[in-house]
């Protein structure tokens, strides 16, 4: 499965941000439901003014719940739910 070009440009940008010291961690309420989420994001400027640019919000619990990942024997796929990813 191909990594899409905003991922990969979003993913360079929050790099950069970090190697610059301009990652941050702040508190936000989701726009749809109104929970508290702890978002990472870059911080720049415009003129005189801090922008920060929000990349996605912290997993709440264990993130390993939270995320399947690829399926190393399909390109498509994910591994199912369960099984060693749960121990931790």
């Amino acid at each position: 499965m191909a990594i899409p070009d905003y991922a990969r440009t979003n993913v360079n940008t929050l790099l950069r941000a970090a190697g610059d010291g301009n990652l941050m961690l702040m508190e936000c309420a989701d726009a749809l439901t109104g929970e508290r989420r702890y978002v990472i994001a870059a911080v720049g400027r415009d003129g005189g003014d801090y922008v920060f640019t929000p990349f996605g919000h912290l997993a709440d619990g264990n993130p390993y719940h939270a995320y399947l990942p690829p399926a190393p024997d399909n390109p498509d796929g994910f591994l199912p739910k369960g099984g060693d990813r749960d121990r931790v």
